[in-house]
């Protein structure tokens, strides 16, 4: 019970985070172990670019700390999490209300762990759709995370 409060008060933090207001994004959705989190980028005056369709850059922002944050809070305190690489690839202009869902299983994190057993760090990447209510792709967003193992925190 205490997860789901602790969630439900991270999709309002990001409500209010200036950076990540500023998208227009909304946090629909984190599961008390963050191994999954869903984001809806509304089609109103605020995310609307000159030519009517979603802002580009609405649409990046609003997906861009979502895999390092579930990573952060999926690993723990022995690793340390940075975005190293992005790029967006539009496909289809956005008229209408979009949403990404995030998914991390527990064997992604597993083979992030055994991968880090004999080396200090490494690079992951990870893919999410923008899609309408009908589940067309607008845009696909891949991410280059940088993870790697904190000595200092291991130690102790």
């Amino acid at each position: 019970m205490f997860d789901r409060l602790r969630t439900r008060l991270w999709r309002l933090a990001f409500r209010f985070f200036p950076a990540y207001r500023g998208t227009g994004g909304r946090v629909t959705h984190i599961a008390p172990d963050w191994s999954e989190v869903r984001v809806r980028v509304p089609a109103n005056w605020r995310t609307r670019n000159y030519v009517g369709t979603i802002f580009g850059g609405s649409m990046y922002g609003a997906v861009d700390p979502i895999y390092m944050l579930m990573l952060i809070h999926r690993l723990g305190d022995e690793y340390v999490v940075w975005d190293k690489e992005a790029d967006i690839r539009f496909k289809k202009p956005g008229t209408s209300d979009l949403h990404a869902t995030f998914e991390l299983p527990d064997a992604e994190l597993d083979a992030i762990r055994a991968a880090l057993e004999d080396r200090d760090s490494i690079d992951r990447v990870y893919t999410v759709d923008l899609v309408d209510d009908e589940g067309v792709v607008h845009a696909t967003v891949r991410k280059t995370l940088h993870v790697s193992t904190d000595q200092d925190k291991r130690a102790e």
